[in-house]
């Protein structure tokens, strides 16, 4: 824009100065906005002002600066190794969970032997008593670990389903747990009934000991396999099922290994809702 000369101003127009030193005049005056005209063509400065332009900032969650943010963070994961085990806040079903086993395995414990075993066996998820009291059973057996609890599955539970839960929430672990606890549960048993009942097998079987909560771990490693890299995902699928074809081949109580391979595929099976679930965070 031209200047104009003030209304009243005597004598000759002054003469014009060279263009470098107009530019200098009349940029002096202007305020410092390059910051807020970010994509514009070069804007002017004055002489001597210093020329440093900050980087654009670039998409969230890109560039240096995402890898600047991302970096601090996952050193804070790889400093909190809590997070593996279970809070009340955290991860609340499966806290609460494990004060269940702890109590129940202090019981089995310290307990009378002939009340521990009166226990498990009215918690026993055999064919007469799923036959009479199914409900029951199935979540009675779920209450109690064979082995206490620092036997390998209990230990599994805890940072199994901590992971699970952290990754789906805590109404869709129970569901997980669940679902593979009374679904291998009753694809083991009801073939032993319909054994005996074409006498295959004898009557004895139908009262078989039968509890703990190693279906449901199954289970929710298949499932949280689902929810890992590959790299990690088919490493620890391959290691957890060769145990248990081991523990198959060893012939030491055949029905409940089998429960176990059958609790895993159906885990397996559940990566498509795992993943859904995991999408579409519970509110």
């Amino acid at each position: 824009m031209e200047r104009t000369v003030a209304a009243g101003a005597t004598g000759p127009a002054p003469e014009r100065a060279p263009s470098s030193e107009a530019g200098r005049t009349g940029d002096a005056v202007l305020p410092d906005v390059a910051g807020l005209l970010d994509g514009m063509p070069q804007q002017r400065m004055p002489v001597g002002a210093s020329a440093v332009s900050s980087p654009a900032p670039g998409p969230a969650g890109t560039g240096a600066g995402a890898r600047g943010i991302a970096a601090p963070r996952a050193r804070a994961l790889a400093l909190r190794p809590w997070r593996l085990l279970p809070t009340p806040t955290g991860t609340p079903f499966t806290f609460a969970y494990a004060v269940v086993l702890t109590v129940t395995s202090l019981i089995a414990t310290y307990a009378d032997p002939s009340l521990v075993h009166a226990l498990h066996q009215g918690s026993s998820t055999d064919v007469a008593h799923l036959v009479h009291t199914p409900l029951t059973v199935l979540l009675a057996s779920g209450l109690w670990t064979a082995g206490g609890i620092v036997a390998p599955y209990t230990i599994c539970f805890l940072l199994v389903l901590t992971a699970l839960e952290r990754r789906i929430g805590g109404a869709r672990t129970a569901v997980v747990f669940l679902l593979g606890h009374v679904l291998a549960t009753l694809a083991t048993e009801v073939p032993v009934g319909l054994a005996v009942l074409a006498g295959h097998l004898p009557d004895s079987s139908l009262h078989r000991l039968d509890y703990g909560v190693s279906f449901g771990v199954a289970t929710s490693i298949g499932a949280l396999t689902g929810l890992l890299r590959p790299w990690l995902r088919w490493p620890v699928l391959a290691l957890f099922g060769a145990l248990l074809v081991q523990d198959l081949l060893g012939l030491a109580d055949p029905l409940t290994n089998w429960g176990h391979l059958i609790a895993l595929v159906i885990g397996v099976g559940l990566w498509p809702l795992v993943r859904r679930w995991r999408a579409a965070p519970a509110h």
